[in-house]
């Protein structure tokens, strides 16, 4: 049986407010194209189908879309929810859609069903387990894992609250029980998961909200095929069996350097997985550009960067003048733009302005910008003026 892994498509996601919509797009054709190219029996796409719970009407139109035409190639679908999705949302018609080769999972309950996949070769059926977001204490809940004593090891700091590890075991146990009622079928698990040894981005929301986050990769012992969400860079465990596709779009400047890609894999008879990476080339680029703004706006070697969304580190002494504005008159698609003057470092990241300025009184936050920016704090002398001009005016709220 041939699969196509994809996961974590955040359709409705923006890129620093711009609209990621068009990217989106392409990313789908895409991934339907090789869907075709490659003849897969199945597509797998491991959670994090939307952006956010409630998506807007355009992303819940390009999924519709999306799994139309993945199914139109002949190939069966299998989606589960991952943690930015609604569970209960997405996989409001799955026992409709099954009945027309579509299985969108999110409920948890239903984790020890698989969808029985016939190859297009003839080959014996494969069971696909798939298992949406394990929220720790919901799915204990819901599974009576912590009344029956199954849950493994509960949180450090937290030995009344279940783990991502103790619920994804107690899980993979009913997996295993029911293939070993099936005698022992090759079997496929897609998964939303943090596991053991995963590198990280900047783009993935937090599972662990106080808990242990880490699931280990001896979870998924007994598995043909372990088809993973979440994590954003593609990256694979124990040869190969166990695997990150990573997101098919660069969603943070922590993924510049990331080779997006879908992973085809081929389960042979006797269950060995046959893992290879295909390169995705869509979206815009994303570049990081430091130096001092005079010569970022005229260095010949950055012409590349012109359509690229950039990031901007200026080195100069000073902040200069309007430097975004000029920025974006070489670079339109700069979202971004600190100064880290050599030596020292000022952030101009609006999350973290706003918040600084919640915490501290406003001349506090003044004298800060004043030492960040002149290298020294303000005098007594300067200290009144500023009194002064604070007196004289009321500070807006930093939206």
């Amino acid at each position: 049986m041939r699969l196509l892994h994809t996961s974590d498509w955040h359709l409705g996601r923006t890129f620093h407010g711009a609209s990621m919509h068009h990217e989106q797009v392409e990313m789908v054709d895409a991934i339907v194209e090789l869907a075709t190219e490659h003849a897969v029996d199945l597509v797998v796409i491991a959670g994090d189908l939307f952006e956010r719970a409630v998506p807007p009407l355009e992303a819940v139109t390009l999924f519709d879309d999306a799994i139309s035409r993945l199914r139109a190639t002949g190939a069966r679908v299998i989606a589960i929810s991952g943690n930015h999705d609604s569970a209960r949302r997405v996989s409001m018609h799955d026992r409709l859609l099954a009945e027309a080769g579509v299985t969108i999972r999110g409920d948890v309950g239903r984790v020890a069903e698989p969808i029985m996949i016939e190859p297009s070769n003839g080959g014996e059926p494969v069971a696909v387990y798939a298992l949406p977001y394990l929220d720790p204490s919901a799915t204990a809940a819901q599974l009576g894992a912590e009344s029956e004593g199954a849950a493994s090891e509960p949180s450090a700091g937290h030995p009344s609250r279940p783990s991502h590890d103790s619920v994804t075991r107690q899980v993979m146990s009913n997996v295993r029980a029911d293939l070993e009622r099936r005698g022992s079928p090759r079997s496929v698990v897609v998964a939303h998961t943090f596991v053991t040894g995963g590198a990280s981005t900047e783009s993935e929301r937090d599972l662990s909200v106080g808990d242990i986050e880490y699931v280990g990769l001896d979870a998924f012992d007994g598995i043909d095929y372990v088809a993973l969400g979440h994590l954003h860079g593609p990256q694979a465990f124990a040869g190969g069996r166990i695997a990150y596709s990573g997101s098919p779009l660069p969603y943070s400047f922590s993924e510049e350097r990331h080779h997006k890609v879908v992973r085809i894999v081929d389960l042979a008879a006797n269950g060995t997985a046959t893992n290879n990476t295909v390169r995705l080339s869509v979206g815009m680029r994303l570049r990081t550009l430091t130096g001092r703004l005079d010569e970022l706006l005229v260095d010949p070697s950055l012409a590349d960067a012109e359509q690229a969304r950039v990031k901007i580190v200026l080195t100069d002494d000073d902040l200069p003048h309007q430097a975004m504005a000029r920025v974006r008159d070489r670079f339109p698609h700069a979202v971004e733009l600190r100064h880290e003057p050599l030596g020292r470092v000022v952030s101009l990241d609006r999350a973290s302005i706003r918040n600084r300025h919640r915490e501290i009184r406003p001349l506090e936050l003044l004298g800060d910008f004043w030492t960040d920016q002149h290298g020294a704090p303000p005098t007594g002398a300067q200290i009144t003026l500023l009194t002064s001009a604070l007196e004289a005016r009321q500070l807006p709220e930093i939206a």
